[in-house]
Formats: structure tokens, sequence, C-alpha cells
């Protein structure tokens, strides 16, 4: 396998075939990834990807942390990492998403993993580089759209001083979203539907606004 510099996620353009997703589809089961690595399937490729450095991991702590808050010790819902989401052989791994604390009912029938139908909200925090933005801020949109997710939260340190980016009102035929909240960060921004609704996103999560932010 190629090596992989942390934080530059590679891809694999998918083998001509008259059945590409299943293409796709076989190889991503196939994988084998080393420790710390994980594979997704978005718009036709393999994407592998490093685990994230420590300003990514601990902003996804204090998101993961303040929702689990927010949403107490009763609700159905809780905060999940780590899990291969599936949807019409595509494969997400979100940095957070929200969906039913008894989960079993919606395992794929591979073991792999989860069905997106049960996911309520997903968060990605964008990672440098060009590649790494293009896929959350464009290629996972579409993805997550396509999807049904309802809720898809982006915090982006690498846009302007940082932003913070919610979009709901999914239209999977056309792979948008039809509602858009964007807010730079030191401004609350409140989560408007689903199980997450009134959860607000605040600068204690985001942390400041940046100066400068190295690519």
């Amino acid at each position: 396998m190629t090596a992989v510099a942390p934080e530059a996620p590679m891809s694999t353009a998918p083998a001509a075939s008259d059945d590409v997703a299943d293409v796709l589809w076989q190889a991503w089961k196939a994988m084998e990834l080393p420790e710390g690595f994980h594979a997704e399937i978005v718009e036709g490729f393999i994407e592998v990807s490093p685990t994230g450095r420590y300003s990514h991991s601990k902003t996804i702590y204090r998101f993961r942390r303040a929702l689990e808050g927010f949403l107490g010790g009763d609700s159905p819902y809780a905060a999940h990492q780590d899990m291969n989401l599936q949807h019409d052989q595509k494969v997400f791994v979100p940095d957070i998403y929200l969906a039913p604390e008894e989960d079993t009912a919606y395992v794929t029938e591979d073991g792999l993993g989860l069905d997106a139908s049960c996911v309520e909200l997903v968060v990605e925090v964008v990672s440098p580089g060009h590649d790494a933005q293009q896929r959350d801020r464009v290629r996972k949109r579409r993805a997550y759209a396509r999807a049904g997710i309802p809720v898809y939260v982006i915090l982006d340190d690498y846009d302007g001083h940082g932003t913070v980016t919610v979009l709901t009102q999914p239209s999977p035929g056309e792979a948008v979203y039809a509602a858009e909240t964007r807010v730079p960060y030191g401004k609350d921004v409140t989560v408007p539907e689903g199980p997450a609704e009134g959860f607000t996103i605040t600068e204690e999560i985001t942390g400041p606004p940046q100066r400068t932010r190295a690519e």
C-alpha cells in the first residue's frame, strides 16, 4: 500500500467496469488498512485518510462532549464516532454522527457498519490541504445530501478566520441541501431541527477566530 502523509487523503480512481459501484464496493470490503487510517467511498473514489492531528481531535472531543451534555441521559439518541455509515454502496466515516443509542437494528448485513438511514446529524471538522477541504466542503456535502442525512455541520478552520456551516433540508435526488446557515467563529449558531434541535455551537467548541491558519 502506498504510504500516506498525515492529513493528506489518498484517492483511488475506479477501474473501468460495467458496474463501477460494485467494483469499488468489493474493493473497499477487501481492504486491510494500518491502524489509524480509514477508507470511504465518496463520489466514485475510495478515499483513504489518516487520523487527524491534535487540534482536529480536540475540536471533535469538545463538540461531542457538548452534544452529549445537551442530549442528557434520557435521550434515545447518542453521539458516536469511528463507524462506517453505508448508503447505496457508498461509505462515510464522519468525525461525529448522531443516531439512536440502540442501533443494532441498523447494522448492515455484512456487519461492517450502520445503514445511514438511522443517522440524524453528521459533523466534519475540516483538515488542512486542498483535497481534504474539498472533500468535506463539496464531495461529502453532496454525498450526505444524497443519503438524506437531515443535518450536516461543518467546522472549518481554513475558511477565513474559521466558519461553522449548518446544512439542512437535504434533497437526495439533487444532492443538495436547501437550507444553509454559515457563521464565523465567535458567533453562536443553533441546530434548527432533529434530535439536536436547539443545540448551540459556540466558541467553546470551535475555539476563537484565528488571524492566520497554516495549511
